[in-house]
């Protein structure tokens, strides 16, 4: 039975407050107790490791056979400074750059229905165990989608931001790192989506108004997850346009958080599309439109986006190609070579028609990414903290010539050209990381027949932001806890291309997600090494072993308190 928090309080020399179940935050900055005193090695067991600086080695500490008696966040600290972890590659002033140690900081995603639609917090008392478990395992911090939908939800400019205030403040309690997500679109119908949070009510009574304000396809099917691009600078949103809309948010934020930017918030991730990722609502799961591999469809038959493609094919003195979108692309389920646009041998996608309509339809969403970008650098300027976005990891089909559902979704990615690179070089003029998905799969693991290649697609952007010099970050698209999926991200996450040992590793890395599942007790042993492995970097001289053995130690100290967090998220 999980201990309760009166029972591990007392353990633990926390003090506990009775009303509300939740553990107040102890003074473990103040404490005398010296947290490498907890960590005496046996003379028997001896592993050399890379120290802080580097340049000499020296012989690890081991964990004791039985917990020490005292405040639970002193051995989460002694965790955190011991010698045998080469200190993270934190996120200093700068806000996300990594200083010169070697090391992957890890973050761990909250559930998507942190705050409730009442703009509360959800499940306070399954929260404040979460956050110490996630600190005591040595999580650099965790990531929140802030969401359009519930703090603008009733009228323009009327911001509510309830439970992220009392959310933030327990991160902070904690000693956590924040990734603040500014969440512009719709939680539901993606991949993942355990509830849904829709657009605010304004805006979703505006595109009643005006559908066109919707992502469109060519058979008029309107997606209402995130506003069309082709509307961003126009006031369609009661006299301020989308753009302004979303700066606005974001100065909100700034202003009512400025107290903890650049100390607990580090990162700000702008959402700019579907499932806050800079692409098309392309491959729509929602009512079984998109099923897994099919290539997807282009949006761009909303009146605004048709008004841009008049005007180019004008522009270029071919006026019939501004009429419509590719006709001959196929359906969202189809495969590429059922395609005539897509098919490998003479398909449209590489003609000179084709090259037209990608380079417009890229070029688009580059330029949305652009304004966003600019307004969020002018707002969170000086303030210490880094703006990263999302880009989507499509690895299905990437194999074929066209790409096809990379293309669909608004990469110009084919055998023939590099569609990453241009969004690498777009990401540096304005000093934003480049987050990318997929980083848990292997090649092989994936439909063979679809030709999926994950590992060959984050090769692809890991040389493009080489080139481009942008910090590159991590996420996995699935739910993994196995040690070989484990294994995957700490290959990818060492950014080992060309056996370039000397190339910088992901400046961080943000596992998916916090649930019941992450705190059984098999996963978090898996997941408590894989944290300690991250943080070692790729260049220590690793003891796995070693690691193993202190990440078994916390998984038995921390016990009481995983199985009481996993029991009242489960609630």
């Amino acid at each position: 039975m999980a201990m309760t928090f009166s029972q591990l309080g007392g353990i633990a020399g926390a003090p506990v407050t009775s009303d509300s179940g939740s553990i107040v935050a102890g003074e473990s900055s103040k404490t005398t107790l010296n947290a490498t005193a907890l960590w005496k090695s046996p003379a028997s067991l001896r592993c050399a490791v890379r120290t802080q600086a580097g340049d000499t080695d020296r012989i690890s500490p081991s964990p004791p056979v039985s917990p020490v008696r005292g405040d639970l966040s002193v051995a989460c600290q002694a965790f955190m400074d011991s010698e045998t972890v080469v200190e993270q590659g934190r996120y200093l002033s700068g806000g996300g750059a990594q200083d010169k140690r070697k090391g992957v900081p890890v973050y761990v995603m909250m559930p998507l229905d942190s705050v409730s639609m009442g703009n509360g917090l959800n499940r306070r008392k399954a929260m404040n165990a979460s956050l110490q478990a996630l600190k005591s395992a040595g999580v650099e911090g965790i990531m929140m989608d802030v969401w359009w939908g519930l703090v603008e939800r009733d009228a323009p400019g009327a911001y509510n931001w309830g439970g992220y205030e009392e959310l933030l403040e327990m991160a902070k309690k904690f000693g956590l790192k924040v990734q603040a997500v500014m969440s512009f679109h719709q939680c539901g119908g993606n991949v993942g989506d355990s509830c849904t949070i829709p657009l605010p009510k304004w805006v979703a009574e505006e595109m009643e108004k005006d559908p066109d304000l919707a992502y469109t396809d060519q058979w008029g099917r309107r997606n209402f997850e995130y506003l069309s691009l082709g509307c961003d600078t126009l006031p369609v949103l009661k006299g301020r346009s989308p753009v302004q809309c979303y700066s606005d948010y974001m100065r909100a934020f700034k202003e009512k958080f400025n107290h903890l930017l650049g100390d607990t918030i580090v990162e700000i991730q702008v959402g700019m599309g579907p499932a806050g990722e800079l692409r098309y609502p392309s491959y729509p799961e929602q009512n079984g439109t998109w099923r897994f591999p099919g290539i997807g469809a282009f949006q761009c038959y909303d009146k605004y986006m048709i008004s841009s493609l008049k005007a180019a094919a004008e522009g270029i003195g071919k006026p019939k190609w501004g009429n419509t979108g590719p006709t001959d692309a196929g359906n969202y389920n189809n495969w590429p070579d059922d395609t005539n646009f897509f098919r490998k041998e003479g398909g449209g996608w590489d003609g000179d028609y084709g090259e037209f309509f990608l380079t417009w339809y890229s070029q688009l969403l580059l330029d949305h990414g652009e304004r966003i970008l600019i307004s969020a650098k002018s707002i969170f300027e000086n303030t210490g903290v880094k703006i990263s976005v999302k880009v989507a990891g499509i690895h299905w089909h990437y194999g074929t010539r066209s790409h096809a559902p990379e293309l669909t979704a608004g990469y110009y990615n084919t055998r023939f050209r590099d569609g990453y690179l241009p969004i690498a070089q777009m990401f540096a003029r304005h000093g934003a990381i480049f987050n990318f998905t997929c980083i848990e799969m292997r090649d092989h693991e994936q439909p063979q027949d679809a030709q999926c290649a994950p590992e060959k697609l984050v090769r692809q952007v890991a040389l493009a932001t080489r080139e481009a010099q942008v910090p590159l970050a991590g996420e996995n698209a699935l739910p993994r806890y196995d040690d070989y999926a484990h294994d995957q991200i700490l290959n990818a996450a060492s950014l080992n291309l060309d056996d370039d040992s000397g190339a910088e590793e992901m400046c961080a890395f943000t596992y998916l997600r916090m649930n019941p599942d992450l705190f059984h007790p098999d996963n978090w042993r898996r997941f408590v090494a894989f944290v300690k492995k991250m943080k070692e970097g790729k260049d220590t001289n690793r003891c796995w072993e070693q690691a193993e053995r202190e990440a078994e130690h916390f998984v038995h100290v921390t016990r009481p308190l995983v199985q009481e967090a996993a029991g009242a998220l489960m609630h």
